[in-house]
């Protein structure tokens, strides 16, 4: 019966018509998640089946549904993306570093992002009554403001953590496709062959970097620059040696030095990087465990020693 009253009071309010809208908003933001993340895993498995035709972006099947679906993109596209061209490119690089390939890819963010933020309102004005204590209810519009401020900031924040994890992974695996790239240049492939083999030996241990290698790929096979589609998988994968290797490559042949050996030594020198990182890492540890040892460890150890002593002591008196 306590539950039912505070329930009750509730519906009887404006409240109603927000719960109306939560159902079709939480579905909505959910197809609209759902045919997101689908771009994302496109390419890794073409990759990983060897397919070498057709364009390395994801559509959402449907054959004719597409079209209100692309016209509904576009529309969010013109009117809630915003008008800066700067920042659109900037986002859509940002979804590209995250392994979203779709072109469509800007507006499902946006509306994505929309979504969320009525979710997270419309969510907020009605569970919080449940949660707040009853000094904190007369504040439940201020409340569930922010919530609906937190979801709409929470799909950059997502995207964030997805690039930096994707990036680390780039960074772990450049030094392999590095090794491999020496290996396929001193077997006699060229460097168009080379990537496309070695994107697909990475599939397993490292698929963004992979996905991305692929891309690469099929920019190669579609008449792009040698140099031109490294310098673009540089900034697909985010780390900066991507970006030297194609200055290395072109360097190269201008100069007329041996490609193979100026791959084996800018291998070594990617590896050799990726150990002092984690040398760097090991070496940060010890300061890192300062705080808590202080907070955690040294109190409990103290306790544990000085009980006994305490307990004679007042024994003792």
């Amino acid at each position: 019966m306590d539950l039912i009253a505070p329930l009750s009071d509730l519906l009887t309010d404006d409240t109603l018509v927000f719960a109306l809208m939560a159902v079709p908003g939480a579905i909505a933001l959910g197809l609209l998640a759902f045919s997101f993340l689908q771009s994302r895993f496109h390419v890794r498995r073409r990759a990983a089946e060897g397919l070498g035709a057709g364009s390395a972006t994801a559509t959402v099947p449907g054959g004719g549904g597409e079209r209100p679906l692309d016209r509904l993109m576009a529309y969010v596209e013109n009117n809630l993306a915003g008008g800066d061209e700067k920042e659109q490119r900037l986002l859509r690089m940002r979804l590209t570093q995250a392994g979203f390939f779709d072109q469509r890819a800007v507006p499902w963010f946006f509306a994505i992002r929309l979504c969320a933020a009525v979710v997270f309102g419309v969510g907020g004005v009605l569970l919080l009554p449940f949660v707040l204590p009853d000094g904190m209810q007369a504040n439940i519009w201020m409340w569930s403001a922010g919530a609906g401020i937190a979801g709409y900031f929470a799909p950059n924040i997502v995207l964030g953590r997805i690039i930096a994890k994707r990036v680390l992974q780039n960074r772990m695996g450049f030094p392999d496709f590095m090794d491999l790239m020496v290996v396929c240049a001193e077997a006699g492939l060229t460097m168009e062959a080379s990537i496309d083999r070695i994107a697909r030996e990475l599939v397993d241990g490292y698929p963004s970097l992979a996905e991305n290698l692929y891309m690469a790929s099929l920019e190669i096979r579609a008449g792009k620059p040698f140099t031109e589609a490294l310098e673009r998988l540089g900034k697909r994968l985010g780390i900066d040696e991507a970006t030297m290797l194609a200055t290395l490559l072109q360097q190269s042949a201008e100069l007329g030095t041996s490609l193979s050996q100026s791959l084996r030594v800018y291998s070594d020198e990617m590896r050799h990087k990726r150990m002092s990182r984690a040398e760097e890492k090991a070496h940060a540890l010890p300061s890192k465990l300062v705080i808590p040892l202080t907070l955690f460890v040294f109190p409990v150890l103290l306790v544990t020693l000085l009980y006994p002593a305490v307990i004679r002591v007042m024994g003792a008196f």
